[in-house]
């Protein structure tokens, strides 16, 4: 069970942990709209390529689009196999989709469940040489034995489906694996000395995973988190400490500080992945850039504690933009809304977008449509160090 805080210390801290009572109002939510969506499940699940469109090269040569072709080869990593088996867990109503394995991580020794959806688009013809950008989705609360964005009543699949043709956001595959490695304990996301190395799992082994079974994008560009909550939290940590493998994050609501009863004794390790240690090593460094949105309810807690680690850390190398949800609570439906009204068209621009075959592009809508501007997070930098010492 996660340690308890004092009103009076909780308010003084940078990022306290949410409350265990929020956290479980969050995931209980969460998991009736996941059970709204389990029916039908069980059947294999094939998220083999199409073919490509047949491209007459001396056509393409003479037009000027085989460069094009060229850079969707060079771009992507197809699957490198070995590949996994699928079964069905839901389908979404345009006939997509969500899938579930059992990964056995070689780096991390931790097996756990990972499910994946593929947007329409990945199986196009026109799309069958490129890769495409990968949203390693997380839940808040144990986030164990299941992950709660699988549930078709909080819409994460198909809202990205429907922003991806009206001009929103990319069309992401989403994978979603559990987030700790039972439910009796939190672990952070993190290597906890004598734990469950559920940091290289992941960071490691689920990318690893999707590289196995998917068309991808060979750099960071396209790499990115998401997450509620302690989920929140993980992403926003894993793309501070690994900026080369990942560039974005949207953290809804976050955790800011690593407190697992778990890390007691081990108080270096700890601070090693504190994201506002992270974040300052990453300024000191002076890059590569990352592009961190945040998401929190105006009915929610730790609007200024938010604030506060914007105004420290969002500057040089760490890009951050906060969206304010009106009336949103600590809840997976109140993030959604905010992605929908910002967040996600926020990253989509950061990321790189799937390659379409010369002569095939699109003609709908262009996801690079206008965003809406974010509220503003214009809050004084507060100085002092950012070691052990330190810590919220």
């Amino acid at each position: 069970m996660k340690h308890r805080t004092t009103p009076a210390h909780r308010t003084s801290r940078i990022s306290a942990r949410r409350r265990p009572a929020a956290r479980t109002a969050l995931a209980a939510a969460a998991l009736g709209a996941l059970l709204a969506g389990c029916a039908g499940s069980g059947d294999p699940v094939s998220f083999d390529a199409p073919h490509a469109v047949a491209t007459d090269a001396r056509s393409a040569s003479a037009t000027g689009t085989g460069s094009a072709q060229s850079e969707a080869e060079r771009l992507t990593r197809l699957p490198t196999g070995p590949k996994a088996r699928f079964t069905q867990e839901s389908t979404l109503d345009d006939g997509t989709a969500i899938a579930v394995t059992t990964l056995a991580g070689r780096k991390s020794g931790f097996t756990g469940k990972v499910w994946v959806w593929a947007p329409k688009q990945y199986f196009e013809p026109r799309y069958a040489r490129s890769g495409f950008p990968v949203l390693i989705a997380l839940p808040g609360g144990r986030g164990y034995p299941k992950n709660y964005w699988i549930g078709a009543g909080l819409k994460l699949q198909s809202s990205i489906a429907r922003w991806s043709q009206e001009g929103g956001s990319l069309p992401f595959l989403v994978v979603m694996p559990v987030l700790n490695a039972d439910g009796k304990h939190f672990y952070d996301g993190s290597d906890i000395p004598g734990q469950p190395r559920m940091g290289t799992w992941l960071a490691q082994d689920v990318p690893d995973f999707v590289r196995a079974n998917f068309r991808t994008f060979k750099s960071r560009d396209g790499w990115a988190f998401m997450g509620s909550s302690s989920g929140g939290f993980v992403g926003l940590k894993t793309v501070l400490k690994y900026p080369d493998q990942f560039k974005a994050v949207i953290a809804s609501g976050p955790d800011l500080v690593p407190d697992s009863p778990l890390w007691k004794g081990y108080e270096e390790e700890r601070a090693a992945d504190n994201p506002a240690n992270l974040a300052a090593a990453l300024i000191a460094r002076g890059g590569p850039d990352v592009y961190l949105a945040f998401q929190i309810g105006t009915t929610e807690t730790g609007m200024g504690n938010l604030r506060k680690f914007i105004g420290n850390f969002g500057r040089g190398p760490v890009k951050t933009r906060l969206q304010v949800i009106p009336g949103g609570t600590h809840n997976a439906k109140s993030y959604i809304r905010g992605m929908g009204e910002g967040s996600m068209h926020w990253i989509s621009e950061q990321m790189q977008p799937p390659i379409a075959e010369p002569g095939t592009e699109p003609s709908g809508p262009s996801w690079v449509a206008t965003v809406p501007a974010a509220t503003p997070a214009a809050t004084p930098p507060a100085t002092g160090p950012t070691g052990p010492a330190a810590r919220p």
